[in-house]
């Protein structure tokens, strides 16, 4: 065969792979270009600038329920961990949205979710001196109500709409606060309601008594006598009342000063020494050292004279109260010390709650209105502080104090002059 022709033959055949090898390859190429610019799923233009300002914490969701974007504030309040929704109430309202395609407002009380490694801080335990124990309680927060939200869960007022044709956007909106304040309010004006109503109705009885008996001169003096005492303790009641509004509504960041913790002793001794006379109760106060804190005086001196008034009222005759004052590590704790009967541990965990007393009857007769703790925990918190407690049945109590140092030792060792008890 003539080795020409082979030749070409050879370059023909050569020439018509390389063009099938050339067309493969942009077929293949084409298809690979198809595949990457598949594009990934976005949101309706324009949506995501409207949710940046929203001012709510946001969700979006896909069509298999995964979170295609969330705020901050959607992983702060716990409502989605990764990629996922943590509560099923949150799920169940977008599957009906989605389902229906008409937009969906509630009002949910979620459990709040706990992250690893979290937990219950310890209590302190009050800086009281000798024989002082670890505190059962502490009162740096309002107890939990029966009908207010608790600490462990949050209550969320959720809006869920579609977003496009393939999302649902869910907007959530922390109301726990409100919630647990409106619950707290409606229980103080019940309560006060109630507490009212004992010393009006008696004065009335008492007016109707002294009107039926005018000339029976003993009478007229007994049933005086009474109309005067529930007169005193109304009027405490309403200026108790007062004080504890008062104390909401003063931010004492703004408006505190620099006060020295040894002038607030002294103005709160002095103010209760009267009544300790009457008992021949002894008020032991320890030696004066450096302790200043930032805050309203005024208001520290109502907070520890209330202390001290109820160390008094609930001790026995013939007894001491003490007041103890120390330093350490930047806290300043003062604490009050009596002989008095003591609180069982379910007495302990109420005793801040308001109008709570733990001997209704023997509050009556020494004038308590169940307000003064309330006041005490209130004015510490707003100095950005807590009270604490120590009390064994048939022992006494220890009530304590504790406030950050307007300036902290340098001393690790702290600075502790406590006041001294008398031996049980």
């Amino acid at each position: 065969m003539n080795p020409l022709l082979i030749g070409v033959a050879a370059g023909l055949v050569g020439l018509a792979m390389g063009v099938f090898g050339m067309l493969a390859f942009s077929a293949s190429e084409r298809s690979r270009r198809r595949t990457v610019d598949v594009r990934e799923p976005s949101l309706p233009e324009g949506s995501a600038e409207i949710l940046s300002v929203v001012g709510k914490a946001f969700i979006v969701l896909d069509v298999v329920d995964g979170v295609v974007r969330a705020s901050p504030g959607a992983y702060a309040f716990g409502l989605v961990r990764g990629h996922t929704v943590v509560h099923k109430e949150l799920l169940d309202l977008a599957h009906r949205v989605r389902r229906d395609g008409v937009i969906e407002e509630r009002d949910l009380l979620l459990p709040r979710v706990v992250l690893p490694g979290q937990g219950a801080s310890p209590s302190s335990t009050p800086d009281a001196g000798p024989g002082a124990q670890p505190a059962p309680g502490t009162a740096g927060a309002p107890p939990s109500s029966g009908h207010a939200p608790g600490q462990g869960t949050l209550v969320i007022q959720v809006r869920v709409a579609p977003l496009g044709e393939e999302y649902i956007l869910l907007l959530a909106d922390d109301r726990t606060e409100i919630a647990r304040t409106e619950a707290v309010r409606n229980d103080f004006v019940a309560n006060v309601s109630h507490e009212l109503k004992t010393p009006v109705g008696a004065i009335s009885l008492l007016a109707e008594a002294l009107e039926s008996s005018p000339d029976d001169e003993a009478t007229v003096r007994r049933f005086a006598s009474r109309m005067i005492t529930e007169s005193a303790r109304l009027a405490a009641l309403v200026q108790d009342i007062i004080e504890l509004s008062r104390l909401q509504s003063k931010d004492v960041a703004q408006a505190g000063t620099d006060v020295d913790m040894n002038a607030v002793i002294a103005e709160a001794v002095d103010r209760t020494r009267l009544p300790a006379q009457s008992k021949n109760i002894a008020i032991a106060v320890g030696p004066p050292i450096p302790a200043r804190v930032h805050g309203d005086a005024p208001q520290l001196v109502t907070a520890l004279r209330n202390l001290i008034d109820n160390a008094v009222r609930y001790s026995p005759e013939n007894t001491q109260v003490g007041i103890g004052l120390s330093v350490r590590d930047g806290v300043v704790s003062v604490s009050v010390s009596d002989q008095g009967d003591g609180m069982s541990p379910e007495d302990q965990e109420r005793v801040f709650e308001r109008f709570y007393r733990v001997d209704a009857a023997r509050s009556r007769h020494t004038g308590g209105t169940g307000l003064g703790l309330s006041i005490v925990k209130h004015i510490v918190g707003n100095h950005g502080g807590e009270v604490t407690l120590w009390s064994s049945p048939k022992t006494g109590s220890t009530f304590t104090l504790r406030l950050p140092e307007l300036s902290p030792s340098n001393s690790d060792a702290g600075r502790s002059l406590p006041a001294e008890r008398q031996q049980r």
